[in-house]
């Protein structure tokens, strides 16, 4: 073999396996999803990373500070995610009390926030439900309100369509049954990301917002037009749900790396009185733990709310 030929076979060697050497700029996001109809049903892979993280008989507990926006102030308060694994029923979509082959493993996520408006409270839960095993929308998202004017609550179930229960106080809200083709939904976004960020979708896309922002906005229950971005850092990644119409963005910033905790999240929507002014509600975290808390409700273990910062 001669020389030339020699260095030009070392040299293509060198740029074939020097290129893949290193994983250190591979970004998190390979295939996110491009789709715009919402259609989602895939077999999803879990690693033992995965199944020793999720699957050890604990949940994973989230403080974080929470500046609200409500009535054109900004609010403080605490919000609380609480991360666990169940085995849950298809069919009927609850949680179950007994072991079986037809119970299906899900991630469910209880978002919490409490905050004051002038004399009175605000407490707000968004429960979602996700299979682990496949890639397709939640199963299930219920959002209670609770304040001293009254109560408000929502529920979607999928099956063949979006199956939507809503009841209010409000005249003009009331009680509501009806039905929604499938699209993506705002509120399954977080469990997207802690299960595999690479399914998140991205570019133009319909999206039913969160539950508690279409209570407190007022606003029919429909998909909207959104474009959704990601953008990685050294270490945060950020992605980002644009409305054009509603004048509302939602922003997760979580971890690049599994599990993907979600470190801070930002909405900006438009003032109802002012539709110039952009109102920004935050929630940083506080503190992070990982406990059986169905274990500890004696009071023995109040402690733990200190651990939390929610006392």
């Amino acid at each position: 073999m001669n020389i030339g030929l020699r260095y030009l076979i070392v040299l293509l060697l060198t740029l074939l396996f020097g290129c893949n050497s290193s994983d250190e700029k591979k970004p998190i996001i390979k295939n996110s999803i491009k789709s715009t109809d919402g259609h989602l049903d895939t077999h999803r892979n879990t690693s033992e990373a995965f199944k020793k993280y999720w699957f050890g008989g604990k949940a994973e507990i989230t403080s974080y500070k929470l500046m609200q926006e409500r009535y054109g102030e900004i609010r403080e308060g605490t919000a609380v995610t609480v991360y666990v694994t169940e085995d849950f029923l298809s069919d009927a979509q609850v949680k179950t009390d007994s072991k079986s082959d037809n119970n299906m493993a899900i991630l469910k996520l209880n978002r919490t926030k409490k905050f004051n408006t002038g004399i009175y409270p605000y407490s707000i839960m968004t429960s979602v439900f996700n299979p682990i095993s496949h890639a397709t929308h939640a199963l299930k998202v219920s959002t209670s309100i609770q304040e001293w004017c009254g109560q408000l609550y929502m529920q979607l179930n999928n099956r063949k369509d979006f199956e939507i229960n809503s009841h209010s106080y409000f005249e003009a809200e009331g009680d509501q049954k009806f039905n929604l083709s499938k699209t993506w939904l705002e509120d399954e976004i977080w469990n997207i990301i802690r299960l595999n960020p690479e399914e998140l979708p991205i570019g133009d896309l319909k999206m039913i917002p969160s539950f508690e922002y279409l209570r407190f906005q007022h606003k029919e229950v429909k998909d909207h037009s959104a474009f959704a971005t990601i953008k990685q850092g050294e270490t945060i990644t950020n992605y980002t749900i644009h409305y054009s119409s509603l004048q509302r963005q939602m922003r997760f910033s979580f971890n690049n790396k599994f599990p993907y905790e979600i470190e801070e999240w930002e909405e900006i929507n438009v003032a109802q009185q002012n539709d110039t002014l952009r109102l920004r509600t935050t929630a940083t975290k506080m503190e992070r733990i990982k406990t059986d808390y169905w274990n500890q409700h004696t009071s023995e273990f109040s402690h733990l709310r200190d651990s939390l910062k929610l006392n």
